[in-house]
């Protein structure tokens, strides 16, 4: 499998780990106006919808308890990037000529690696971020630059003391108190 599939399914490895565990559906997440299955079906929507654009043929998701939803998206997804010639077709992004692979590794990655502490401070819980992942969601918040903060991204950046911990930090940059 190629390296940046696997990544995307790393990522929705430890997302899933949130949703299974999500008993709260209701509670507030840390993302403005937004409950846990708010967050849940954002990440389910955007990526059919960015999926969906590409000309992916995706299964009606079920009704019932968010984490069906997510569970029959993933599903859908992971048969999805056994197609090759779809999941490596070229296309224009927002950042310049990509792939689907890459898409979902990077930009898709960064959602749920964000997204699923979102999902567990809104749950009651909490995600301690790995040095690794660190790395990652701050190359990525590097990467995209002021489109950082566009409408639905991200909120403006938080102040935080910078002798406070690396993920507090990370958190402020990503609009997000820990």
């Amino acid at each position: 499998m190629d390296p940046r599939i696997e990544d995307y399914q790393a990522n929705a490895a430890l997302f899933t780990a949130v949703v299974d565990a999500t008993i709260a559906w209701d509670g507030q997440s840390p993302c403005r106006e937004w409950s846990t299955a708010d967050v849940l079906d954002h990440v389910v929507d955007t990526q059919r919808d960015f999926l969906m654009k590409r000309g992916a043929a995706l299964p009606a998701l079920p009704d019932g308890p968010p984490a069906t939803r997510w569970h029959a998206h993933l599903d859908g997804v992971r048969r999805l990037v056994t197609d090759e010639a779809f999941t490596f077709e070229e296309y224009d992004g927002y950042f310049g000529r990509t792939t689907v692979a890459d898409t979902l590794s990077s930009f898709y990655g960064f959602d749920m690696l964000v997204h699923r502490w979102d999902l567990a401070r809104g749950a009651g819980s909490d995600v301690e971020f790995s040095d690794d992942e660190l790395d990652r969601i701050e190359q990525s918040a590097k990467g995209f630059g002021e489109a950082l903060y566009s409408q639905g991204v991200c909120g403006p950046p938080i102040e935080v003391p910078g002798d406070a911990p690396r993920q507090e930090r990370m958190l402020g940059v990503l609009g997000r108190r820990a």
